[in-house]
């Protein structure tokens, strides 16, 4: 019995001092870590044509807040469809100052009753005490 413990501990070892060599069952690839190549440094290319921007100019590529606003929500200027080319012709072009001029005295209206001036002047609020009210008719 100690004849096997011994020769199962020497197998053991040999298994275990194995891993340590350097070729044969455990030799693996490897990368070699000494084979890192160097980037070369960036380099400015001479152009002795720019100007310092002048303090509070904007940007020349840039254009205003409202151009950057409509290009990231819509992707820029498109053009429009012959449908909607048409819809808008036969409904009639708005004026461009109509948003200023909606609540003037001169401009026509269409009341829409109290439930509505109701619903617009109503507190804001999460809604738990809402009701609902349907008057007798």
């Amino acid at each position: 019995m100690t004849k096997t413990i011994t020769l199962a501990l020497a197998g053991a070892a040999l298994l275990l001092t194995s891993g340590c060599a350097s070729g044969g069952l455990f030799n693996r690839d490897r990368p070699d870590e000494f084979a890192v190549q160097r980037q070369a440094p960036l380099v400015v290319p001479p152009d002795f044509n720019l100007v310092p921007p002048a303090p509070g100019a904007p940007r020349p590529a840039e254009g205003t807040a409202a151009q950057q606003a409509m290009e990231a929500l819509f992707g820029g200027p498109a053009a429009r469809s012959g449908v909607e080319t048409s819809a808008l012709d036969r409904a009639g072009r708005a004026e461009p100052g109509i948003r200023s001029a909606v609540g003037d005295a001169a401009t026509n209206t269409v009341a829409k009753g109290t439930v509505t001036r109701d619903i617009v002047a109503a507190p804001e609020g999460a809604g738990g005490a809402a009701q609902a009210v349907i008057p007798s008719a």
